[in-house]
């Protein structure tokens, strides 16, 4: 009998420790593979940061580093540099890349450095207790603004793919979701592409997908799914926001 379906290699056997219906399982089946599909064997590294992905390494079934908050892009940029034949990604929430690491992803971006980062975006700090994040959306409660974000006050949610489309080092910013079947489809292909621009040795690719925090949120999983789409993606658009290798 031939095989129709079986777990890709590049996951580990360990029983994810995310909260139910959390989005972040399903992206790093997509990552892993990708990564399976890439074609390098061994001859990869994974940079995880605080955050919910701060176990990442028990996951992914290839070498992975653990960075301090915010500084994946930058130990990921010492890894490329040592070992550039290596094929090398960091995994990083909105509260860690969006907040104490913009420095980091702004100036990896901008020297063009030759690393893919996939950015999960769930508008809110995951881990540390639900508070608001650059990317909460204005209105949204959290922890920390309970009456909801002020706009006035806070200024309004950052948008990262969008900006970094702007910086001349990036070379693939694509935003994506995994709310459905079609979106998940289309996440694997856009994390996929941005590691074979990085096997041609092409610059800074960032795959931002949108992904639901139920606890958080204070949702179901159900519920949560619907307020992505309702709230999240009319603010943060799906598509492509650069790609110089389609120009």
């Amino acid at each position: 009998m031939s095989v129709v379906f079986e777990k890709t290699p590049y996951l580990t056997d360990k029983q994810f420790h995310y909260c139910p219906g959390c989005n972040h399982g399903i992206i790093h089946r997509l990552v892993a593979e990708a990564l399976e599909e890439s074609g390098m064997g061994g001859n990869i590294v994974g940079v995880a940061p605080v955050g919910c992905s701060v176990f990442a390494y028990d996951y992914f079934n290839v070498d992975m580093i653990e960075a301090a908050h915010g500084r994946a892009p930058a130990v990921a940029t010492g890894v490329k540099r040592a070992k550039p034949d290596s094929l090398v990604f960091t995994y990083q929430g909105d509260g860690d890349l969006a907040s104490i690491g913009t420095a980091e992803i702004v100036h990896a971006a901008h020297r063009g450095e030759k690393i893919v980062t996939v950015f999960v975006n769930n508008a809110i700090y995951g881990m540390t207790g639900g508070q608001m994040a650059p990317t909460s959306l204005v209105g949204q409660k959290t922890t920390t603004s309970p009456k909801g974000r002020d706009e006035a006050w806070c200024g309004a949610p950052i948008k990262m793919s969008e900006m970094l489309a702007q910086v001349p080092g990036s070379y693939y910013i694509e935003r994506c979701a995994v709310n459905n079947n079609a979106n998940i489809l289309k996440t694997k292909r856009a994390i996929k592409k941005a590691f074979e621009y990085q096997k041609e040795g092409k610059g800074f690719c960032m795959i931002e997908v949108l992904s639901t925090c139920p606890t958080n949120w204070g949702l179901s999983p159900i519920e949560a799914m619907k307020w992505l789409e309702e709230n999240m993606i009319p603010y943060y658009p799906l598509g492509v926001y650069k790609d110089k290798g389609a120009e």
